[in-house]
């Protein structure tokens, strides 16, 4: 440690006031803060924490009379028992007595116990008798656990002694016991976190590969061996000293980032949320422009908690054998280089992989072929971990390794356990020199939850599903297109380049393209097999971008949309990548809304191909046909010819032609029923459709009434997705709007009846509702969208103008951008509503007061306009 500063005095037990207290709690952290931000060992700062509060606390105890009191001992327990204090950790205390404690001293306890809190001490403490703490400790793992590192403070050492002596491993949580138990809590913690570290706001103690691995090693080792220190694993024969160091520095770094963490919040808190990101990373010292320091510093937490789950898997591997002998477990062999240790695979000869890099793919090809093995044996993850690390070059550079690389893609099993083996030991990285450079990729935004390498592991996993037996109910397309393609490597490997050139700059689809380029030439892929490809890893983003941004109902889009594609096997393709793609980017971005824009859109296409683009379908024939089906389903509910002809005969031809006929028919029969009532007709379909809740408005047209709607839709906390603005031929508004909970779900059955009343009476009132102005979440505040406004033609007709409006997600949006277009007297037609994490993507057909396209002068007012009322949300 640096002496340039000395640290603070000990507390001097005869001065322990309360202000006394503060005023050297302060000065400790101050100087901790100081210390840390010069660059000291991080561990002599977390021992002196734990050092100072030790000597605060003998002197409180002393100061409270407690030392007076034979049998009484003061503990350390968990983070404090081992010697840990980070700036705002807790303090676990355990006050132990030999018996049941008396009135007398469970009072001056509490007196101790209230100073401390009075200190705005984060304390957790129990009070037990050592008969307590053994039957406690018995059913409770934790309990046990801080038993097992307890250590004392001040008070009766003989009552400590007492302690120690029962929690020995032949009396209390044998070895074996023991390590059983913490596997299993440990199996059970990562499932709490999907298995994986690589959440953009992970938990730095407790996620895979955190904090908490570490000590789970530790403990085990203390138990057994009783081990205080990480470096007597290496005098056991479990760690090389470069493992050792390796070890260390990864717990050094996560100790970095966690006081760091605690600087920045001043409380214990390990989850490393994005609004806290920026101030630890540059607490740590990392720089640049933008978020370069808070990619910096997560790709080294990425990298680093990645090491941390593979020492962590070796080691309790290596315990199994020593604690619970399981060395002599089946063993058989496989091939004359690999054999079989009951489910764990292990290389015969621990010199091939270095003699042989093509042995290291050949493991993995040998995973994929025995479905019986579950991973890797200890020994031979040590020396795939070395020979990974010597490799001079890349795993493709070798023709041999390229050919078992294929024969995986190739294989129904490929893209399973053994991809997932080879994505969590750095295999992917020492194959393709471009997957080394998205490890730990972080993606900056509220979309995407996890960083590049693992959003494509993720992908390449759904693919995997969609062959297998459960996506057969939930991706039954997916399911019936990926088990008839012909070749499914293809997809695989253009889910592998699909992202891969993210953070290089420029557009990351053309570059992955030109990577994917290389790879396919590389391993002597037909040239249509490397078009194919290439186009996937070109065009990925198209198809959810065609769902979900445009008008999928529009022929002239389904037309254009077709023309890209060209055929029907580059449409399998396309859709099964997409909805993968969707489903890996965060848990809770699919939802039914999206499946069925993107069946329809997939439907719709397949038709347009199977007709020939030559042959783009006849709007005539459309509507008539619409027309027919709409009225066959009215007839049969007993509506007449003589009340459906008079009704239609007031709709445009446009409005048959961008409604199904199931629609149509909806909306007609509650138009007939509402007859001459001259208040708004507000219905809410009781059967979800397109994955979402149909919200149908009739009424008089007037100024304002998207604007209006979505105002009171955003009161009720209703999203809305998609909306078709449509006018009778005698004014009367025919508005249809797809709107959805925040999580994705149709509109809860229980609010449909209030939430029609609601909309009827903002219809009603001459009073517009009111736009809910409340603050960003903590999430959103953290990230700045520039507003851009810009503006296509449709192709066909250029009857309309077609806005795409970005911006940030702010509540009222939508209210506010129908305020807009009714002050300049614009037309809206429709809507497409799209919110990609803290960014929208909107899309808004209009006309002039003319019902004209928008001039250029009135598209740059309307651009202005837009611009200034979002600014003035930011400054509300």
């Amino acid at each position: 440690m640096s002496h340039s500063l000395l640290a603070p005095a000990l507390f001097d037990p005869a001065e322990l006031t309360l202000p006394i207290c503060k005023a050297m709690l302060a000065e400790l952290q101050l100087w901790l803060e100081n210390r840390f931000k010069a660059g000291d060992d991080i561990f002599e700062l977390v021992v002196t924490r734990s050092q100072h509060m030790d000597q605060l606390l003998t002197g409180l105890w002393q100061h409270m009379g407690l030392d007076k009191d034979l049998g009484i001992a003061l503990v350390a327990v968990g983070g404090y028992g081992r010697g840990e204090l980070h700036p705002y950790s807790d303090i676990d205390l355990l006050i132990l007595c030999e018996d049941s404690a008396n009135q007398g001293i469970n009072e001056r306890i509490g007196r101790f116990i209230t100073m401390l809190w009075d200190l705005r001490l984060e304390v957790g403490h129990s009070v037990r008798s050592v008969a307590q703490c053994i039957s406690q400790g018995e059913q409770d793992l934790t309990i046990a656990t801080n038993l097992i590192e307890a250590r004392l403070v001040t008070g009766c050492y003989h009552t400590f002694a007492e302690l120690t002596s029962a929690t020995e491993p032949d009396k209390f949580w044998s070895s074996q016991a023991f390590f059983e138990a913490k596997r299993q809590e440990q199996i059970a913690r990562h499932q709490q976190y999907q298995d994986t570290s690589y959440k953009l706001e992970p938990d730095i103690k407790c996620s895979p590969g955190g904090l908490r691995d570490i000590q789970t090693i530790s403990w085990v080792t203390r138990r057994h061996f009783g081990a205080t220190t990480l470096h007597e694993m290496v005098s056991h024969d479990f760690l090389t000293q470069d493992e050792y160091l390796e070890l260390l520095d990864s717990q050094n770094f996560l100790w970095k980032l966690r006081f760091a963490l605690h600087m920045a919040t001043h409380r214990t808190d390990n989850r490393l949320l994005f609004d806290r990101q920026r101030a630890v990373a540059t607490s740590l010292g990392y720089a640049g422009e933008g978020n370069e320091p808070i990619e910096q510093m997560m790709k080294r937490f990425y990298q680093t908690v990645r090491r941390v789950q593979e020492l962590n898997e070796m080691l309790l591997q290596l315990f199994d054998e020593a604690i619970l002998g399981h060395i002599a477990m089946d063993v058989r062999n496989l091939t004359p280089e690999f054999r079989l240790r009951g489910t764990l695979i292990d290389v015969i000869n621990p010199e091939l992989f270095m003699a042989q890099p093509a042995a290291i793919m050949r493991l993995f090809y040998h995973i994929a072929l025995h479905p019986q093995i579950t991973g890797i044996y200890s020994s031979t993850l040590r020396l795939l971990r070395d020979a990974r690390r010597d490799l001079p070059g890349f795993l493709w550079d070798h023709a041999e390794c390229r050919r078992f690389f294929m024969m995986l893609m190739r294989h129904h099993q490929g893209c399973g356990l053994a991809l997932t083996l080879m994505h969590r030991y750095g295999i992917l990285a020492a194959y393709l020199p471009q997957w080394q450079k998205i490890v730990g990729q972080m993606q900056f935004d509220m979309f995407h939850a996890y960083p590049v390498d693992e959003h494509t592991h993720r992908l390449l996993k759904n693919i995997y599903r969609f062959h297998h037996g459960d996506a057969k109910r939930s991706h039954p397309l997916c399911f019936d297109i990926c088990n008839r393609l012909r070749k499914p490597e293809l997809l695989n490997i253009a889910a592998l380049f699909h992202d891969i050139a993210k953070g290089r700059g420029g557009d990351h689809s053309e570059l992955g393209a030109i990577d994917a380029q290389e790879f396919c030439e590389l391993h002597q892929l037909s040239k249509p097999d490397t078009r194919l490809v290439v186009w996937l890893v070109r065009q990925h983003l198209l198809m959810s971008v065609t769902a979900q941004r445009r008008d999928i109902y529009d022929p002239e889009v389904i037309s254009e949309f077709a023309s890209q594609v060209k055929d029907e096997i580059r449409l399998d393709y396309l859709y099964a990548l997409t909805v993968a793609d969707i489903c890996a980017t965060n848990d809770n971005l699919w939802n039914d809304w999206k499946g069925s824009l993107l069946r329809e859109l997939y439907f719709s296409t397949q038709k347009a191909l199977r007709q020939g683009l030559e042959n783009p379908p006849d709007l005539r024939l459309t509507i008539r046909e619409n027309q027919r089906q709409a009225r066959q389903i009215l007839l049969q509910l007993d509506t007449t010819e003589a009340q459906i002809k008079p009704l239609w005969a007031r709709f445009t031809a446009d409005y048959f032609l961008r409604h199904t006929p199931e629609q149509i028919a909806w909306h007609s029969r509650h138009i007939l029923a509402h007859a001459d009532n001259p208040g708004p007709l507000v219905q809410i379909s009781q059967q979800p459709g397109r994955g979402g809740s149909e919200l149908f408005i009739y009424c008089q047209d007037s100024p304002n009434l998207f604007g209006r709607v979505a105002a009171a839709l955003d009161q009720k906390n209703l999203n809305i997705h998609d909306a078709q603005i449509m006018t009778s031929k005698d004014g009367y508004a025919l508005d249809t709007f797809i709107v959805l909970e925040p999580d994705g779900q149709p509109v809860s059955g229980d609010r449909l009846a209030e939430l029609c009343q609601r909309l009827t009476d903002t219809l009603e009132s001459s009073q517009a509702p009111l736009i809910r102005i409340r603050p960003p979440s903590r999430r959103h505040r953290e990230f700045t969208v520039a507003t851009e406004v810009n503006f296509l033609h449709p192709k066909r007709t250029h009857k309309r103008s077609l806005m795409e409006l970005i911006a940030l997600d702010t509540p009222g949006l939508l209210a506010r951008i129908g305020n807009v277009f009714s002050q300049l007297q614009l037309n809206l037609h429709a809507a497409k509503i799209t919110t990609i994490g803290e960014r929208v993507e909107d899309f808004f057909s209009l006309t002039n007061a003319d019902n004209q396209p928008l001039t250029e002068l009135q598209q740059a007012e309307l651009r202005v306009k837009i611009v200034a009322e979002l600014k003035q949300v930011e400054a509300e």
